[in-house]
């Protein structure tokens, strides 16, 4: 079985239950060495996102803002949002173990794990939602995240800005729903949180996954990661260094990020 266009057609199937069932069958033969790595494979360009054709897609400008409160649609509202963001996460991290190419086999075990991490992540939350009378689709979504992907075709840029500057973000902002969900514990909530808790720690991870191959790929190219890290930070969202910044600063210590950038992001003396 080959590796390349095989999980080439799972990243364009726009069929989730498709995608899902195909990328379970790749996964395992992957960790069963059963996979070859052909020569010379090309590049796909995706020009549109894979859910273009079963989803309502509108522009992030377009979006509406949702209030997330504690009633029914509040929560579907919130369980949607995030099963999105768990969806897009998924070809995130398939593209990333397609799209580079002549990596060591660790690269391509990482970013399938998170591509499984979130098909996971997207299952517990799709099931919320049914629990809720809802499903994956009901509510129309934005392409923020495909359009991070457009943006950064480079590994340098790719995992700079994808775990470890969007993902790394739901370090904080996981933490503020739990909050607020738990500011009114009902039953429900209680499922939420024990689901946004798991994806939390898995986070981590990912974040972590990233830092690591940021600086693999910094070495190769002899640059100073921290330098680096923020250049591309604002070359690609211009001005989002100069804010001061509230972060988890813990679970960012524990995904790799140095002290300095830390003091430098939140504006602040120390990292403690």
């Amino acid at each position: 079985m080959n590796y390349y266009y095989s999980l080439e057609k799972i990243l364009l199937e726009c069929n989730p239950k498709v995608k899902i069932k195909e990328f379970k069958f790749f996964y395992n033969n992957f960790l069963a060495n059963k996979l070859y790595f052909e020569e010379n494979y090309k590049s796909y360009e995706l020009e549109e996102p894979s859910y273009l054709g079963v989803l309502k897609v509108v522009l992030p400008k377009n979006a509406k803002q949702r209030k997330y409160v504690n009633t029914k649609e509040g929560k579907i509202n919130l369980l949607h949002t995030i099963a999105h963001i768990e969806y897009s996460a998924i070809d995130l991290a398939l593209d990333a173990s397609l799209r580079y190419q002549n990596m060591p086999r660790k690269f391509y075990k990482d970013w399938l794990e998170v591509a499984n991490d979130e098909i996971r992540h997207f299952l517990m939350i799709e099931k919320l939602l049914e629990e809720l009378g809802s499903y994956y689709g009901a509510i129309e979504v934005h392409t923020n995240l495909f359009e991070a992907m457009k943006k950064t075709p480079d590994l340098l840029s790719r995992m700079a800005i994808v775990p470890r500057y969007l993902e790394a973000n739901g370090l904080e902002q996981n933490p503020k729903i739990m909050d607020k969900l738990n500011s009114n514990p009902d039953k429900f909530n209680i499922k939420i949180l024990s689901a946004l808790n798991t994806i939390l720690e898995e986070e981590i991870d990912h974040v972590t996954k990233g830092d690591i191959w940021f600086k693999y790929e910094c070495e190769r190219l002899n640059l100073e990661p921290e330098k680096t890290y923020l250049e591309i930070l604002e070359k690609i969202y211009p001005g989002c260094t100069t804010k001061k910044q509230n972060l988890n600063i813990e679970a960012r210590k524990k995904a790799g990020f140095s002290c300095d950038e830390l003091k430098f992001l939140t504006k602040r003396d120390n990292c403690n």
